[in-house]
């Protein structure tokens, strides 16, 4: 709940934020001359990458809880069996055998979303953001492909 909040509140500044650019943009193109028209047009250009970027993120946040939802529910979602530092880190050595385990499992059901998702999981585990995200992005992508099974 706190980081759906932290989340929220930091989309709502930027919201602002590109409003207020927005508007300075706006009011640069108003003005009339070649260079102030030029400066308006690129001032607008950036909340117009900032809004997608946000819209973006957002989606792939919103469609990451839907798996781990439904992952949940199915209580398959991976089990913490991490072992931490006396500072609450993750150990190294831990988070590459945990991942080891998990690139394994996908590489034998390389079509299954979950195994993605724990994968990504594994992947954010080891610090390794980049590559979380796209295992993610993959899961997702699984996931919205999945075939309709008959009742």
């Amino acid at each position: 709940m706190r980081a759906k909040l932290t989340y929220a509140v930091t989309a709502a500044v930027l919201v602002f934020y590109f409003l207020l650019a927005g508007s300075r943009g706006v009011l640069l193109i108003r003005h009339g001359t070649l260079l102030t028209v030029a400066f308006g047009v690129a001032v607008l250009i950036l909340p117009v990458i900032g809004l997608w970027f946000l819209w973006k993120n957002t989606q792939f946040v919103r469609r990451a809880n839907a798996l781990a939802a439904e992952l949940d529910a199915e209580g398959g979602l991976p089990v913490d069996e991490l072992v931490r530092t006396p500072s609450g880190r993750i150990d190294r050595a831990s988070a590459d055998a945990v991942f080891a385990r998990r690139r394994e499992e996908t590489e034998d059901h390389p079509g299954d979303w979950r195994c993605w998702f724990r994968l990504a999981v594994a992947y954010q585990d080891a610090r390794d953001t980049p590559r979380a995200r796209k295992a993610m992005q993959r899961a997702i992508a699984l996931h919205a492909n999945k075939p309709v099974q008959a009742a």
